[in-house]
């Protein structure tokens, strides 16, 4: 991430001592460390909560597609149902050769013609 050799390091150590001082150093150290962590963790849980956040819409966007495919098999089966029942009917009412045609039986309520 930063492009810091060992050399530069050292340097960096050697002039915080001298404009520091001894006394304070470590106390200082020690304190930058403390921030150091902090802002580790924060960030962390600002990944796991954006990876959440992220996963709870994947599977929300998953369901919405799985319902529209469920609609779609839904609808194909009434459709292919209606076909089939086409077919049924006609098969069953078609008018055999020099016959007359049958006529459908009344549905219960009806009064045949």
């Amino acid at each position: 991430m930063f492009d810091i050799a060992f050399s530069e390091l050292v340097v960096v150590a050697l002039v915080a001592l001298i404009v520091i001082g001894p006394e304070r150093l470590p106390g200082l150290a020690r304190k930058a460390g403390e921030w150091w962590g902090r802002t580790q963790r924060y960030v962390n849980k600002v990944k796991q909560d954006i990876a959440h956040d992220m996963a709870v819409e994947e599977a929300t966007r998953l369901q919405h597609d799985i319902e529209k495919h469920i609609a779609e098999a839904e609808q194909a089966m009434q459709a292919n149902g209606l076909t089939l029942e086409q077919s049924i009917l006609q098969a069953q009412y078609k008018k055999p050769d020099g016959a007359a045609p049958a006529t459908p039986p009344a549905a219960p309520g009806e009064t045949p013609k």
